[in-house]
């Protein structure tokens, strides 16, 4: 019999420790397909790049218009909706969290450079009472500077009698993103729409590209590594599997904090091995849990049923979501 995931562990740190996820492609999945389904013996590497390259860009492009209206974009909204119903949960989390344990700050990492979470995240400005930080400074030039993530803004009362620190949520995309653009002066501009040469780094390896980009893409791992270094830190993983060999090597690096505890949820029960293999772990420490549908409770994973064989689990971003709404509306 396996063993029950206990959720009341994880509602524990989510609620008293600095919250980190790190989102994966599966988390974009039917909305963008991985990057395994572009690749075949008949293309090269570098040319399913650009087939995924050219889906993530056309995706975001209709992101960022009025989906509601369009019938036939049916896995960009579901996805964009899983999406903004997973950023309104862990907006719960913030408001309830302790800030005089932890700073009321969520960051998020994904090697995703499709804009779901961007639009998800803008929608949900207009009514929700919160401070949305992309690593972008300025104004009409928006450049993007990671020291910008070590910045709060609190509220100081009217008349300046108190401070009280606003939520924050952080974004940081060390493989880039569609709106982003290079300058003559090799900085990153964040733009408000899909550009035509997007800085992103290609999900085959940041070897071999240029300096610029191994720059960007170093500098976004060190902001991962400082975070995930600091006291009381907490990291959840959903739609990846580790196949970036940097990312795996500072888990592993992150793991030996003590004070970090690190939750990854496998889409499906095989995945298991897969990121095990991608980690290289030789044993398993006591701050890593890794989590398969069947360790979860019913209602937090979805079933698959296949005709003349055994129906099966799965655990995506939706699923994630409702597990953390029991632990941020939990008393």
């Amino acid at each position: 019999m396996v063993e029950k995931f206990d959720i009341k562990q994880l509602r524990y740190f989510a609620m008293t420790k600095r919250l980190n996820f790190l989102i994966g492609s599966g988390a974009s999945v039917p909305a963008i397909p991985l990057m395994s389904s572009f690749r075949s013996n008949d293309i090269s590497d570098e040319e399913a790049n650009n087939f995924l390259s050219d889906k993530v860009k056309e995706v975001s492009k209709k992101v960022l218009e009025d989906t509601s209206k369009a019938s036939n974009e049916e896995d960009i909204k579901a996805v964009l909706k899983r999406y903004s119903e997973f950023i309104k949960v862990i907006l719960q989390l913030l408001y309830h969290a302790n800030s005089r344990q932890v700073t009321k700050n969520i960051n998020i990492f994904t090697t995703n450079y499709d804009l779901f979470i961007e639009k998800s995240l803008d929608e949900l400005m207009k009514y929700e009472s919160f401070i949305f930080n992309d690593g972008g400074n300025g104004y009409f030039n928006r450049i993007l500077d990671s020291a910008n993530y070590n910045k709060s803004v609190a509220y100081r009362g009217l008349n300046d009698n108190y401070l009280n620190e606003l939520p924050t949520l952080s974004l940081i995309k060390p493989h880039g993103s569609m709106n982003w653009e290079r300058n003559q002066e090799d900085n990153i501009l964040i733009r408000k729409s899909v550009v035509e040469n997007p800085v992103v780094v290609k999900p085959t390896g940041i070897e071999g590209q240029e300096t610029f980009l191994n720059n960007h893409f170093h500098d976004m791992l060190r902001v991962f590594q400082l975070e995930l270094d600091k006291p009381q830190s907490i990291l959840i993983v959903i739609g990846f599997s580790f196949q970036d060999r940097h990312i795996a090597k500072m888990l592993n690096r992150s793991l030996k904090n003590p004070e970090l505890n690190v939750f990854i949820f496998c889409y499906s029960e095989f995945d298991k091995q897969t990121i095990f293999t991608n980690l290289s772990l030789s044993d398993y420490p006591r701050n890593l849990n890794v989590i398969t549908p069947n360790e979860l409770e019913e209602k937090y994973k979805s079933k698959h049923e296949v005709e003349d064989e055994s129906d099966w689990f799965s655990f995506d971003l939706s699923n994630l979501t409702e597990l953390l709404r029991d632990i941020s509306f939990e008393e």
